[in-house]
């Protein structure tokens, strides 16, 4: 059987091996054709939605199953628009499969301020652009303010206040994660609130000052203002405070990385960021055309944010079920934990995605690693049995030594 690949959505088109087809990359309207069955679509149609999902559309023959929707862009999500800013989510309202983490893309410019406040849940971010100052305050009484930047990450563990401040040009943009699915950035704890729902004989009580000090605060939240952009953080720490032991920031993207022969793999978990005891992540580059391996998390659901690229995975959950999802930048992708998995690179340019969990340790299977590591007869039998000359080209390429990213075969391997 032959690929034709002029024309890979037309009734004649024939791939027997589902490769992946970048539709938006090379500007081709999805039909579902599928190897000589299917039709055309006679009905209305969202063009570019299909081009986004060419999987959904023309789906590989391998899918099998009902599953729920493991997908959800920030571009659905409604956001929040502020004086300096704004912000959206991603909670387990907008995609009930997030059911341990929620995500917030927040926009601060520079100088604005996501005001002194603090959650129910722990937070996770990751900064996308531009530099963000950070201040926070432990149990013990020790303040901590730092300056993170694109790559960097910080976590502030359940109930520590905290604040966020633009303070480059251009301002900033960071993902946020709450260990939480049902999180919602409108129930934060905000210090302008409780303020404004506390008597005033209460707060010149609290704070030793005449009650018409008052009459100056705010009378509802401020959630993101516009403030000053502060000085460097030696001139701007409190006089007579303690700093905090504890170090709430982390320089992700200045690790080392773990370099595979189809890209790169940064994990930062409680090995290397003591603090962010319920968030695991890693950092995944994969080079065109490449794949981050078959794969399962045995310990966390995995939340993907989709960075730059595009991708194609194909979720396994057992029981003659699984189904493919294609994502973009902007993108969240959802995998149960132990579902099997892949990340494929669909595109001609690097594709880049964080995988997040709920966790303090990363964790993963490699599919490869594991058969490796395996008796080869046993192996050979399960896969090919009667069918040797098979069975003994795929143990022999077995490797043992795990290779988290893998590139695009240079050809067809087969069978002599």
């Amino acid at each position: 059987m032959t690929l034709k690949t002029n024309d890979p959505y037309s009734p004649s088109a024939r791939d027997p091996y589902d490769s992946a087809i970048d539709s938006v990359g090379r500007k081709l309207q999805p039909v579902p054709y599928r190897n000589g069955a299917g039709s055309d679509v006679l009905g209305p149609r969202n063009y570019a939605r299909e081009r986004q999902a060419p999987d959904m559309v023309r789906p590989p023959a391998t899918d099998s199953g009902t599953m729920s929707n493991m997908k959800w862009s920030f571009a659905d999500s409604h956001t929040r628009i502020e004086d300096g800013g704004w912000a959206r989510q991603t909670t387990i309202r907008e995609l009930p499969t997030s059911k341990e983490l929620a995500g917030v893309n927040m926009r601060l410019e520079e100088g604005a301020i996501r005001e002194l406040h603090w959650h129910k849940e722990a937070e996770w971010a990751y900064v996308l652009e531009g530099k963000v100052r950070v201040t926070a305050l432990d149990t013990e009484g020790g303040n901590y303010i730092g300056d993170v930047e694109k790559g960097d990450l910080w976590y502030f563990p359940a109930g520590h206040p905290h604040s966020l401040q633009g303070i480059g040009p251009g301002g900033c943009e960071f993902l946020l994660i709450f260990d939480d699915g049902n999180f919602s950035e409108d129930s934060t704890f905000l210090l302008s609130d409780w303020v404004a729902h506390t008597p005033q004989s209460v707060l010149a009580k609290n704070f030793r000052l005449h009650p018409s000090i008052f009459d100056h605060v705010p009378s509802s939240e401020r959630y993101i203002f516009e403030g000053s952009v502060p000085g460097p953080i030696d001139k701007e720490n409190p006089i007579g405070v303690k700093k905090s032991r504890h170090r709430f920031t982390h320089k992700m993207l200045a690790q080392e990385p773990l370099k595979a022969p189809g890209g790169q793999v940064r994990i930062t978990d409680t090995s290397n960021f003591p603090i962010s005891k319920t968030v695991a992540a890693a950092h995944v580059t994969v080079e065109p055309h490449g794949i981050r391996e078959m794969h399962w998390h045995p310990n966390a659901d995995e939340w993907s944010f989709f960075i730059r690229g595009r991708a194609r995975i194909t979720v396994f959950a057992s029981s003659n079920t699984a189904r493919s999802f294609d994502y973009m930048p902007g993108d969240v992708g959802i995998v149960p934990k132990s579902m099997g998995h892949y990340v494929e690179n669909i595109g001609d340019e690097e594709l880049e995605f964080l995988e997040i969990f709920k966790a303090p340790k990363f964790e993963d299977f490699s599919l490869e690693q594991w058969l490796a590591a395996t008796p080869k007869r046993n192996v050979a039998e399960h896969l090919f049995q009667g069918h040797e000359k098979a069975g003994r080209k795929f143990v022999e390429e077995l490797e043992l030594k795990k290779m988290p990213v893998k590139p695009a075969p240079k050809r067809a391997s087969s069978v002599p």
